[in-house]
């Protein structure tokens, strides 16, 4: 029997339609590339800034202002605050699993080899902190926003690393890496520490449960996250969540969440009951969430 053809019958072509699960496969490995992501990361920041400077700037700013969440829970926040307190969030827990595999089954195990990079991070924030110190001593106003120059931009700056990352050492990618990250980080804890007012902490006790939580299964059941798809999307996840909830809630810089997450996953895998550093074709439970969460992040 011959096909109908649908357009002698009147039928409308399907034009969108679900992707195939080999089609999603594909678009989820593009996203993990790290290249693309610096690349999109790059392209939207244009975009952004031609739009925030354009006739049209009104609207950009009616979007970035535009509120929406569950008040009761300290969260309703704006369409910015969501990008810059809950998305980044998600962006430092990848971070924090980059980082932590560094440092337990890295090149930066080493302490000769990691004492460089995290000697510049410091570096990084202590010298632009006394030179802007130094530049506004006269003005007490001002004085106060000492911490500023200290923190890098990570998001960009591991967005042009990974765009030009190809060129590089690796050993010099390494570096400036953990330069990035750990500068980064040591700026979110004088935010956190000299800049977060008003902290709650009830609401800071009451973190360290869904944390511990999140720890002690992700220690004690390493194999079980990582052999199902389904377990850390509903379990790990939901309890990252309520973790961020929580530290949002009382006041200290939200991606400090993040951070602490992705320094609770274990990076060793267990072989015959014993610790053993991760290899292609058998990795430890960080790098496997590491690949399934890249393309969430890369993509938002």
């Amino acid at each position: 029997m011959a096909h109908e053809n649908p357009k002698a019958s009147g039928a409308h072509p399907v034009i969108l339609q679900r992707s195939s699960y080999p089609e999603y496969l594909r678009i989820t490995e593009i996203l993990r590339k790290e290249t693309v992501g610096g690349i999109l990361l790059l392209i939207a920041a244009a975009i952004a800034i031609i739009w925030a400077n354009s006739p049209f700037s009104e609207s950009y700013f009616a979007i970035r202002d535009l509120e929406f969440g569950y008040e009761p829970w300290h969260l309703k926040l704006s369409v910015g605050a969501w990008a810059s307190d809950g998305l980044l969030a998600v962006f430092f827990f990848l971070t924090g699993l980059e980082l932590k595999r560094e440092f337990v089954a890295g090149d930066l195990r080493r302490i000769s080899r990691a004492i460089v990079p995290v000697a510049a991070a410091f570096g990084g924030v202590v010298v632009p902190a006394l030179v802007y110190t130094v530049v506004n001593l006269s003005s007490p106003d001002t004085l106060r926003g000492w911490a500023i120059p200290t923190a890098t931009d990570i998001a960009f700056a591991l967005a042009v690393l990974a765009v030009i990352g190809s060129h590089l050492p690796g050993a010099l990618r390494i570096f400036l890496l953990t330069l990035a990250v750990v500068d980064d980080l040591i700026a979110i804890a004088i935010i956190a520490f000299f800049y977060s007012e008003d902290v709650h902490l009830t609401f800071l006790l009451w973190m360290i449960l869904p944390l511990g939580l999140f720890a002690l299964l992700a220690q004690r059941r390493p194999r079980f996250f990582g052999s199902t798809t389904r377990g850390p999307w509903l379990v790990l996840l939901p309890l990252g969540i309520v973790t961020w909830a929580l530290m949002h809630a009382s006041g200290v810089h939200a991606t400090v969440a993040g951070v602490l997450l992705g320094f609770c996953v274990p990076v060793l895998r267990k072989s015959g009951g014993k610790p053993a550093l991760p290899r292609p074709g058998k990795p430890g439970l960080a790098e496997v969430l590491e690949h399934r969460f890249r393309p969430l992040s890369t993509g938002f």
